[in-house]
């Protein structure tokens, strides 16, 4: 899942110490280190994991997680569950759409996991689960349009 050439903006760096020692983030996103920030890994059987802690700043005024927060790590996730058919070239999400289940709390760890639909020539559908423990929060699906990279 490297997502293009080590140094480039869109590579991931891998984290070496603390409670996310061995997962990766996209350090070169400053949107997602600001929303996050948003962590990956692979897990048994090949199987993209995102996942993040729950923080004051997620909180909406309610003290539950924002649902805005939620998107935008679905949104995140996505390029992680399609690292493997969007390697070789840059993509944009062009749909995302996602159903609120329940609520997350202040210290909760929050993670996605999802599945490639189908991956056509310039279409990917995407669908997937936030959830905290085994309770779901977020029902997402999207599609992602494949993209020329810019230099």
């Amino acid at each position: 899942m490297d997502g293009g050439d080590a140094g480039a903006p869109w590579a991931p760096v891998e984290i070496t110490e603390g409670e996310w020692a061995g997962w990766r983030i996209w350090s070169a996103d400053p949107f997602e280190l600001l929303a996050g920030p948003f962590y990956c890994r692979e897990a048994e059987g090949g199987r993209m994991v995102c996942a993040f802690r729950a923080e004051k700043k997620h909180m909406n005024g309610g003290g539950f997680m924002h649902g805005g927060c939620l998107m935008t790590f679905a949104d995140h996730a996505l390029f992680c569950i399609a690292a493997e058919v969007i390697e070789d070239t840059g993509s944009v999400t062009a749909s995302l759409n996602g159903e609120f289940i329940d609520v997350a709390r202040e210290g909760d760890l929050i993670e996605a996991t999802g599945e490639v639909v189908r991956a056509g020539g310039s279409l990917i559908f995407i669908r997937g689960l936030v959830s905290t423990g085994d309770r779901p929060l977020l029902n997402f699906s999207a599609i992602l349009k494949k993209v020329k990279r810019r230099a």
